[in-house]
């Protein structure tokens, strides 16, 4: 046990003072912010909180996270790349805002490639399809039976882009009608799932961990690519429909022109973060696979991200608006 303290003490102590650049010298005093994009409670919010405590902890740097939903992610994105490029200001960079949105949106204000440098990488996850607990579809099957019994009489809630997705992709593998219906935030479309105006969602495995394990929800599919071993008995879409295979991802960003040796301290620490106690064992609780990534090995999953997530919008048939 000493050794093991001694040697995370060793990791630690380069990155207690990831702030005490020449380019944020105006204090450690001053907050370091995370702009979540979108509402509590969601897994940007998780994930934020987790990342926040851990930085607070190890550095004593005061670290707020500051919820900025709207737009579908645009509003709490185009406030991170306005920030000044000191590294005081970092965005929660989700599959919305730096793989969907470029995809779904027409007018986009701004390039997740270009105007970003992405430090952080927690990994790939999937979607829960979650109905209510006493919805009368046992699986997916059933679901599309009674889609395609009422055409257009069943409906899905969506508050991002990589919740809307998987929905119109299920009608386009099905051939089945579903009706979608927009949400600003997360907890107001599971407040209708659960009051029965909705009838069904898919949420990711880090937002929709609490509502399955409660029992508030049921899950009847995975968008993961073949079953998961904490919940072995639930389906993978792809046993049905080999393609339908959707993960995210969630990162932490910085405004593309914040000088490069802010931005590697960054990477250290977030890394440092994501393999600390308590987050790896919550982000592995939620499907992702931890792990030390370098700047170059980010860019390249981030592009590779949003190739993979521009090919789902086109087989959703979803037109940019």
């Amino acid at each position: 046990m000493m050794r093991r303290r001694a040697a995370l003490a060793t990791l630690i102590a380069p990155l207690a003072a990831p702030l005490a650049l020449p380019a944020l010298a105006q204090g450690p005093q001053r907050s370091l912010r995370i702009i979540v994009p979108f509402a509590p409670s969601g897994s940007g919010d998780i994930t934020a909180r987790l990342i926040a405590q851990y930085i607070e902890g190890t550095t004593g740097q005061p670290v707020v996270v500051d919820n900025r939903p709207g737009a579908n992610g645009v509003i709490g994105t185009m406030a991170v790349k306005q920030a000044a490029p000191d590294g005081l200001t970092l965005l929660l960079a989700t599959t919305s805002t730096h793989s969907a949105n470029p995809s779904t949106m027409r007018d986009l204000p701004y390039d997740p490639v270009k105007d970003f440098r992405t430090i952080g990488f927690f990994g790939s996850n999937g979607s829960y399809l979650m109905v209510r607990p006493e919805a009368p579809w046992r699986d997916v099957a059933e679901l599309v039976a009674a889609a395609k019994a009422r055409p257009g009489t069943l409906n899905f809630g969506h508050f991002n882009a990589s919740s809307r997705v998987p929905g119109e992709l299920l009608g386009v593998m099905s051939g089945a009608s579903f009706q979608g219906v927009p949400y600003r935030a997360i907890g107001t479309a599971f407040a209708d799932l659960l009051a029965g105006r909705l009838h069904f969602i898919f949420v990711d495995t880090t937002a929709g961990d609490s509502y399955l394990r409660n029992g508030q929800t049921r899950a009847i599919a995975i968008t993961r690519q073949g079953r998961w071993d904490r919940w072995p008995e639930l389906p993978a879409l792809s046993e049905t429909w080999p393609d339908f295979v959707l993960t995210g991802f969630l990162g932490v960003a910085l405004p593309a022109a914040t000088p490069l040796a802010v931005a590697q301290r960054l990477n250290d620490l977030v890394n440092a973060a994501i393999l600390a106690e308590p987050a790896r064992s919550r982000l592995t609780e939620f499907g992702f696979l931890p792990a030390a990534y370098s700047l170059d090995q980010i860019a390249a999953l981030v592009l590779n991200e949003q190739q993979k997530w521009s090919r789902f919008v086109k087989m959703a048939g979803i037109e940019p608006e």
